[in-house]
C-alpha cells in the first residue's frame, strides 16, 4: 500500500494556497529565496547551492515516489511562496518527515499553517501515514506554533544541535499521528 504512495503527486489546495509539483519553472524564485540569510538559519542551512545542481535537483523531483515535493503557491496570483516537503518515507512504519520553507516576503501571513495542514491531513488520511515527523530550531516559535495548531506534539529536544554564529540550538522534535488530527470538515 505504501510503497510508492506519492507516484502520482496529488495536488492540494486551500483557501489561500496551492501546492503543486515542485519543478523547475520556480528555479529563479526557489535560488532566490535559498539565499536569504534567514531562510538559512531558520533550516540550518550553511552550503551554497550552485544554480546547474538546483536546476538538476528540481527537474528530478517528479522521478521519487517515496516523496512528495511541493511548491507552495498563492492561489490569487500563483506567486511561490516556499515548498513543503514529505520525505524519509518508512513503509513499515506507515510514517515520513516533514519540511517546510516559505520565503522572507511571505513568512506570518498564515501561509505556511494552511500548507502544513494540507500536507499532514494529506499524508494522514488520504495516503494513510500513521505519522507525520518533523524538526524544527527552538529559537523558531513561530514555526512551533504553526506545527502544534496543525496537529504537531513535542515529543524531544536534541540539546546543542546546530551551532549557529558562534551559539548553541537545541532541535526540537515534533510528530502529528493520526488521531492528532481534529474531525474532518464538512
Amino acid at each position: 500500500m505504501l510503497e510508492a504512495p506519492f507516484a502520482a503527486q496529488a495536488v492540494l489546495e486551500g483557501p489561500r494556497v496551492r501546492l503543486v509539483q515542485l519543478t523547475e519553472a520556480v528555479l529563479d524564485d526557489y535560488a532566490a529565496a535559498l539565499d536569504d540569510p534567514e531562510l538559512q538559519r531558520l533550516t540550518g542551512s550553511r552550503a551554497p547551492v550552485e544554480r546547474a545542481a538546483l536546476r538538476a535537483w528540481l527537474r528530478s523531483r517528479r522521478e521519487h515516489a517515496d516523496r512528495a515535493d511541493w511548491a507552495v503557491l498563492r492561489r490569487s496570483d500563483n506567486v511561490f511562496l516556499g515548498e513543503a516537503v514529505l520525505n524519509e518515507l518508512s513503509p513499515e512504519d506507515a510514517s515520513c518527515n516533514f519540511r517546510i520553507w516559505l520565503s522572507g516576503a511571505h513568512v506570518g501571513q498564515g501561509y505556511g499553517t494552511e500548507a502544513t495542514r494540507l500536507v499532514v491531513e494529506h499524508a494522514l488520511r488520504d495516503v494513510g501515514l500513521h505519522r507525520v515527523s518533523l524538526s524544527v530550531y527552538a529559537f523558531n516559535e513561530r514555526a512551533r506554533r504553526s506545527y502544534e495548531r496543525c496537529g504537531f506534539v513535542l515529543e524531544g529536544r536534541l540539546r546543542d544541535a546546530l551551532r549557529w554564529e558562534g551559539r548553541w540550538h537545541d532541535e526540537l522534535v515534533m510528530a502529528a499521528l493520526e488521531g492528532d488530527l481534529p474531525p474532518q470538515r464538512g
